[in-house]
C-alpha cells in the first residue's frame, strides 16, 4: 500500500520505520531538519510533491493542535478514495470534520506516547479503532496493531473521548497537583522519586496536548471526583479519624484491586 505520513515527530517516525519494509512509504514535513532521521522513505516538503505520489492511505501525525488543519490543507491533493487516518488522543470535533469529508477515514489512538515507551516492547500497551471507521482502514491498522502485539479495543467517537477522560485527565491531573506542590527541596524516598519521575515525563510533553486532553467535555467531571475524594481525605486527617483513614485505604485497595488488610 503506499502510505503518506504527515509529521515526522516521534509517533510519525515510528510509524514511518514501523510500516516502510512491508509498505511504499512517503513523509512530509515542512521541516527539512526533521526529515533526516527517517530512512526508507520518501520525504517531501513541499506540498508539490503529495499529488504526483498519491497515496492510498494518509495518516496525519502532526501535533493535535493541527490535525484539522494539516487535512483541510493536504485534501485537494488526494486522489479519490484516499482513507484519512489520525491518531489523536482527543477525537472531539474529528467526528463532525470526517462525516463532512468525501474521503472514507479510520481514526485510531496507540494508547502510549514516547515519553514512558519503548517502542520495541510494546506487547503490553493498547490501541483504539474507532467503530465508525471504514472497514478496509480498520483492517490495515488491526493487521500492524496485531502485528505489534497490542491489546486493541473498539470505541465510538463518543465512548473514546469519555475513556479519554478517565484514563488520561485523571492521572494527569493528579500529576499536575503533586508538581504544582513541588518546592526546592530533596527528598529521596523512592515513591517521591517515582511521582517526580511521572510528573517530569508528563510535563515534557506537548503542552497543547494536555490542554486538550484536560479540556475534553468529560474531564471536568472525573476531576471533580478528584477533588470531592481529596476533600473526604483532609476532613479525616484534621480529625485525626484513625478509623476513618482505615475505611479510606481498605476503599482504595479494593478498587485497584488489592486484597484489603486487616491486621494493625
Amino acid at each position: 500500500m503506499r502510505i503518506l505520513i504527515m509529521g515526522v515527530g516521534k509517533m510519525g517516525t515510528w510509524l514511518a520505520d514501523e510500516l516502510c519494509l512491508n509498505h511504499e512509504v512517503g513523509v512530509f514535513d515542512k521541516s527539512a531538519e526533521r526529515l533526516k532521521y527517517v530512512f526508507n522513505c520518501q520525504r517531501f516538503t513541499s506540498m508539490d510533491e503529495i499529488g504526483p505520489f498519491a497515496p492510498e492511505i494518509l495518516i496525519n501525525a502532526v501535533n493535535l493542535r493541527s490535525t484539522k488543519a494539516a487535512f483541510r490543507e493536504v485534501l485537494p491533493l488526494l486522489p479519490r478514495g484516499c482513507i484519512l487516518a489520525d491518531i489523536a488522543s482527543v477525537k472531539n470535533s474529528l467526528r463532525k470534520f470526517y462525516l463532512n469529508s468525501p474521503f472514507p477515514f479510520v481514526s485510531t489512538h496507540p494508547m502510549f506516547g514516547p515519553t514512558f515507551v519503548r517502542f520495541s516492547e510494546l506487547q503490553t500497551q493498547n490501541a483504539i479503532i474507532i467503530k465508525e471507521s471504514a472497514e478496509k482502514g480498520k483492517i490495515f491498522f488491526y493487521e500492524l496493531f496485531n502485528k505489534l502485539g497490542l491489546k486493541i479495543h473498539e470505541y465510538s467517537f463518543a465512548e473514546h473521548d469519555a475513556t479519554i477522560a478517565y484514563s488520561l485527565a485523571v492521572p494527569f491531573a493528579s500529576t499536575l497537583v503533586f508538581a504544582s506542590c513541588m518546592k526546592k527541596q530533596r527528598a529521596p524516598g523512592t515513591t517521591f522519586q517515582k511521582h517526580l519521575h511521572l510528573a517530569r515525563g508528563l510535563l515534557s510533553e506537548d503542552h497543547y496536548l494536555l490542554t486538550e486532553i484536560l479540556l475534553s467535555p468529560h474531564a471536568a467531571d472525573q476531576i471533580s471526583e478528584i477533588k470531592e475524594s481529596l476533600g473526604g481525605l483532609l476532613e479525616l486527617l484534621r480529625n485525626c479519624d484513625s478509623d476513618g483513614l482505615l475505611a479510606y485505604l481498605q476503599a482504595a485497595r479494593h478498587n485497584i484491586d488489592l486484597q484489603t488488610l486487616t491486621g494493625a
